[in-house]
């Protein structure tokens, strides 16, 4: 669970708020989507809840403990996973090489590696005759597949993902949103997304919305 309390950011040398006071629970087990237009804070709250930002004021909690308490290199590591719109796979790297890199950087042998990694990449619908594909040889629906196998290789329960079908067309949007509420509903993950869709934040068990920085509750 996530649980964000009064938080506020600003930048630096800046005199306005980013975000203001935002107040919300993200539970295992849900979808939460977080919508508003550009330049809301949507993505300025991701960051926050990923540990990539510190909020200059209020506070973020995993499971009852502070991110201010916690290495965030670990929790970001073990606890939470990111998806973004561009993939950003590791373009030298095949499928199976991405998914095995977060397992391999906190110590894991390449054999362990590749054992967990193969059925990730089965559960997201890449074929084995894909595991050595490197990305420019893998459809947009394919590589945000990739990324999510990726996301779910370091074993956190808490994904955030930032515009995840921002690139893709109906179809692989769709599928990619079917393996998000799957991950949520059947495996009980806690899901993040933001979204500028309307039709993919209303399938979503919780919507907020952001506008000028304030949160809130829509469904």
């Amino acid at each position: 669970m996530l649980k964000l309390e009064n938080v506020c950011y600003r930048y630096k040398k800046s005199n306005q708020d980013v975000l203001k006071e935002v107040s919300a629970t993200m539970e295992a087990g849900k979808m939460h989507a977080i919508v508003g237009p550009s330049g809301s804070g949507k993505t300025t709250l991701l960051s926050i809840m990923a540990g990539m930002d510190k909020p200059t004021a209020g506070a973020v909690y995993i499971d009852d403990t502070s991110l201010a308490k916690l290495d965030l290199d670990k929790y970001r590591r073990e606890q939470v996973s990111m998806v973004f719109q561009a993939f950003q796979l590791f373009p030298l790297l095949t499928a199976m090489e991405n998914v095995c890199f977060p397992m391999e950087a906190v110590g894991a042998s390449r054999d362990e590696a590749v054992k967990r990694a193969k059925p990730l990449l089965e559960s997201v619908g890449i074929s084995e005759d894909k595991h050595r594909r490197y990305p420019a040889n893998l459809s947009g629906g394919e590589q945000q597949r990739v990324a999510i196998a990726r996301a779910l290789s370091s074993g956190a329960k808490v994904i955030l993902a930032d515009e995840p079908t921002g690139n893709l067309d109906g179809a692989n949007s769709d599928a990619v949103m079917d393996i998000l509420r799957h991950l949520a509903h059947k495996q009980g993950y806690c899901v993040v997304i933001v979204t500028h869709n309307p039709e993919i934040a209303e399938t979503a068990d919780q919507i907020l919305r952001m506008k000028d920085g304030v949160l809130t509750v829509q469904k």
